[in-house]
């Protein structure tokens, strides 16, 4: 007897729930529930509906996108995502497929047990055999445009249509204006995946809107955080040299669309109202801008502040962070900063942690930011306006 997806219609869901949907579960007839003894003469209150037991996922989950250690935020992402479910619910058998960017692949680890090649049309091919022959019950996509090879990530297609099983996808960007080949992708995605997660409802509004999926295929599920301790600043301060500091902190992968040129270019007008200021950028430059461009982007931050004479107060940590060294990292921060320069933008990770963690959120008004900092959760400036940004400190 198959889970109803009623329940999912309008609401809310946690990524177990939706696992629930393809799950084979057989529920006790009431009267197995409920027995009435013949001999003890006592009243007994019998419920209005039969209590089901917790269901069970299926057995055997393989999931589909980037893998640590590889650096990138899907990576992150997937690999938080099965250790959740492992933790979870251990009995289930998880399979882990990345996609790899370059010729070498990573070194990961036991859970994986098939590396696709980005642009290699026959990997995908040979990753749905595997699936179909491993008779994986489910399998979840992390989708994102630009991990999978071809026109718009179109590849992955190669991969769905040969499925035997159902899917569920995750849908980390959706793009009210999308250009042909990713217009075609995301409706083919779309129709060949059995739901739908999407992690904001402005997401869930364009795929209804500009796709024309039906809600009821549609499940919200916000960004997954870690569980971070509110704490006070000063406690990790010292680790990073900002003892006695205001710390101002944007990390993530650095590509120039993050927009961190617009804080620089800010903090001469903010030193001079707040002399104690520090702005933290942490993290590495992104693998992909690298290979193409070199550190060209980290170059010109460094260069802008010692020419804006702000370089002591900028402070660069080129390091991808692990999740011990996240905590401390987002625990010194007085302030945390996303002037990115994308609005169409549905999903920050680095936004929600923030959030979680009770900081002060200085933000432009990209799509995600816009639903996470309403009421006055946070303060939204202009898109490329450092002056905006200088007035909220």
């Amino acid at each position: 007897m198959s889970l109803p997806k009623t329940i999912f219609q309008g609401k809310d869901s946690s990524l177990i729930e939706v696992l629930y949907t393809r799950a084979e579960i057989d529920f006790p007839s009431p009267q197995e529930i409920v027995s009435l003894d013949p001999v003890v003469q006592e009243e007994k209150t019998v419920p209005l509906w039969p209590i089901h037991p917790r269901p069970m996922l299926p057995s055997r989950v393989a999931i589909i996108g980037n893998y640590l250690p590889r650096r990138c935020g899907i990576a992150t992402f997937t690999t938080d995502l099965c250790d959740a479910i492992h933790a979870e619910y251990g009995a289930t058998e998880l399979l882990a497929l990345p996609v790899n960017d370059t010729p070498e692949g990573y070194s990961y680890p036991p859970r994986i047990r098939f590396e696709l090649s980005q642009d290699e049309l026959a990997s995908y091919r040979q990753a749905a055999d595997f699936l179909n022959f491993s008779n994986i019950d489910l399998v979840c996509l992390q989708h994102e445009y630009g991990i999978f090879g071809g026109p718009a990530g179109g590849h992955i297609l190669e991969l769905l249509r040969r499925l035997h099983m159902p899917v569920v996808t995750t849908l980390h960007t959706v793009l009210r204006e999308p250009d042909p080949d990713q217009r075609a992708v995301m409706e083919e995605i779309a129709a060949l995946s059995d739901r739908l997660i999407v992690m904001s409802r402005q997401s869930s509004e364009i795929l209804q809107q500009v796709f024309c999926v039906p809600v009821s295929k549609i499940d919200l599920i916000p960004h997954g955080i870690p569980d971070l301790p509110f704490t006070d600043p000063t406690f990790y301060k010292d680790k990073f040299g900002t003892e006695g500091k205001d710390v101002l902190l944007t990390f993530g992968l650095l590509s120039p669309n993050k927009g961190v040129e617009n804080v620089i270019q800010a903090l001469p007008a903010i030193l001079a109202r707040h002399c104690n200021i520090v702005y933290m950028i942490s993290g590495v430059t992104h693998p992909h801008i690298l290979r193409r461009e070199g550190d060209h982007y980290r170059s010109y931050l460094q260069k802008l502040a010692k020419d804006l004479g702000v370089e002591d107060n900028v402070i660069f940590r080129n390091r991808f962070v692990t999740p011990e060294e996240l905590v401390e990292l987002i625990g010194a921060a007085d302030i945390y900063i996303t002037p990115y320069k994308h609005k169409g933008q549905v999903v920050s990770g680095t936004l929600a942690y923030a959030l979680s963690a009770g900081k002060a959120i200085i933000s432009t008004p990209y799509l995600h930011a816009i639903e996470l900092l309403d009421d006055e959760r946070g303060a939204l400036v202009p898109f490329d306006d450092p002056q905006a940004i200088a007035e909220k400190p």
